[in-house]
């Protein structure tokens, strides 16, 4: 059990928390959730003890030993990756240390032998007989080889060190778990893996995730950072998504009769037991859902953008002709002797290499050039790109948001106009007379998506657009790319994302050629999987 009491922070003038007051329970997995800025970092950092509130206390169960997933990839450089992992168990390291020292003395006194009885009785007693055992199969499970698992963690790229990291973690069965966005860096097979691993973990789990499919899979209850103060709500996160819209739906609707209103609620609580899966998981959100009260449903303060793709003229037919398309960089071949056709329907998600996809984009948007082959764009379309990298489109500016939107704008827009659409954006206020070269990363993918819309492009090309994004963006931008009815070639390692937007899938291969199929991205990874 883990919980927190009357704990409070501010950082100068701006309150993080004031007077929070939770309890984690056993058996469930809590996703933490908030608007950017809001304090979800902070508030694991607290429960970690690395950061002190200014009031308050961190309560944790007697003997109950708590485990966070590091930060720092470079922290156990000198050390080898199974050790590393085992350090997750801090107590039962330092008997193994110490025992070996006593074992390696050439003087071994009686002294000796009595304390290294003790050590052996409390190593037994943490099932240290096993450590190496669980730490190999954590370490596999995430998708690094026994070949790996002596090596120092300075030879490990970047991805591997993240995934030891989370192995240490997860090593030893902690009573509670802390894990900030424990999916970024990780591949398909050890985000599906790690999902399996807390879906049948018995103790408590708090997360921190930008990945709405992660937090669908694995969490019994939303823990909402709103108003300096946390919510606990029973569901995953589309439940509380969906519940925190039906809450504004309902305040703004004051004047309807509470026997409707509760109508909805039951209506809305029944659709989601029933799209419940069969997991231990699903079993605990399903049991909690019955007990909701329509008071327990509220409206959230989270501002999200307005994300509406329109198109300027019908798209026909002829869309897109590639015909034997080769494209190499770097003396390596990405794309090779690629064809394909695209359908005015079409919704294709490209996967495989990340700069293969990258450098088929650039072709498509005009960027570059093929090596050989042919790209036909059909005479109907309007295309708008969204590239990976937007620097050159922000780099030195020195104009504000308004006048930096209006150079893309097809008519001269008025100023009131291109305020209203920054507005739909978040840019509010002042913040439209901001320089674009100062924007964060997430500020500036929204500029980009405005650009975009103001184009009313017919098909719309996007490599990677959610990075950056906070949950409420991802959503937003989400939804609107559903709605849009032109074709659509795009990247994204977002689960949700690929699977209610794409209809078709082209895989760009290793050699450089493609697989091509009309099908969801779950039939894919099912199909992937059958294959393999």
């Amino acid at each position: 059990m883990l919980a927190v009491s009357n704990v409070s922070l501010r950082f100068g003038d701006r309150k993080l928390f004031e007077d929070v007051n939770i309890q984690f329970n056993p058996g469930n997995c809590y996703g933490l959730i908030g608007a950017n800025g809001a304090g979800k970092s902070t508030f694991i950092k607290i429960v970690s003890g690395e950061l002190e509130p200014q009031t308050g206390n961190v309560i944790l169960g007697k003997d109950e030993r708590l485990a966070v997933l590091k930060q720092n990839h470079f922290e156990y450089e000198e050390f080898e990756v199974m050790e590393t992992v085992i350090m997750g168990h801090k107590r039962l390291y330092e008997v193994m240390k110490e025992k070996d020292a006593i074992y390696m003395k050439e003087d071994f006194s009686d002294e000796d032998g009595m304390r290294a009885a003790e050590l052996e009785g409390e190593f037994a007693e943490m099932n240290g007989w096993e450590a190496e055992s669980e730490a190999s199969v954590l370490l596999q499970g995430l998708g690094l080889s026994e070949s790996m698992h002596h090596v120092k963690m300075s030879e490990l790229t970047g991805s591997d060190k993240v995934k030891v990291l989370l192995a240490q973690a997860l090593f030893g069965k902690p009573d509670v778990l802390l894990l900030d966005e424990p999916t970024n860096h990780l591949d398909l097979k050890a985000i599906q893996w790690l999902e399996e691993f807390l879906i049948n973990f018995e103790n408590t789990v708090v997360v921190v995730s930008h990945d709405r499919h992660f937090l669908n899979k694995v969490c019994t209850h939303i823990a909402d950072l709103d108003f300096s103060k946390i919510q606990i709500y029973a569901g995953n996160y589309d439940f509380w998504y969906e519940s925190s819209q039906l809450a504004l739906k309902l305040s703004q609707e004051q004047n309807k009769k509470k026997e409707e209103k509760v109508k909805e609620l039951q209506a809305f609580i029944a659709r989601f037991s029933a799209n419940a899966s069969k997991s231990k998981q699903a079993t605990s959100r399903k049991k909690t859902l019955d007990k909701i009260e329509l008071d327990d449903i509220k409206p959230s303060s989270r501002r999200y953008p307005f994300v509406n793709f329109t198109m300027g003229r019908e798209i026909g037919n002829d869309v897109l002709s590639i015909k034997d398309v080769t494209k190499t960089v770097d003396g390596k071949t990405f794309l090779k002797d690629a064809t394909f056709t695209l359908g005015k329907e079409d919704k294709v998600v490209l996967l495989g290499n990340p700069l293969a996809k990258s450098a088929l984009l650039d072709l498509l948007a005009e960027e570059t050039e093929p090596d050989t082959g042919s790209i036909k764009w059909g005479v109907t379309t309007t295309r708008a790109y969204f590239p990976i990298d937007n620097t050159k489109y922000f780099e030195g500016s020195e104009q504000t948001l308004v006048e930096w939107l209006r150079q893309y704008s097809p008519e001269d827009e008025t100023e009131t106009f291109l305020r209203g659409f920054l507005g739909r954006m978040l840019f509010s206020g002042e913040e439209v007379k901001k320089k674009p070269s100062v924007l964060s990363g997430g500020e500036k993918v929204r500029c980009m998506l405005s650009k975009m819309m103001l184009t009313s492009a017919n098909v719309l090309l996007l490599d990677e657009p959610t990075n950056h994004l906070d949950l409420e963006s991802i959503q937003a931008l989400n939804n609107g790319l559903i709605a849009f009815k032109g074709a659509m070639v795009f990247t994204s390692h977002d689960h949700q994302f690929i699977q209610t937007i794409a209809n078709r899938i082209i895989e760009i291969n290793e050699d450089g050629t493609i697989f091509d199929k009309m099908m969801s991205y779950d039939e894919y990874l099912e199909w992937k999987g059958q294959k393999a």
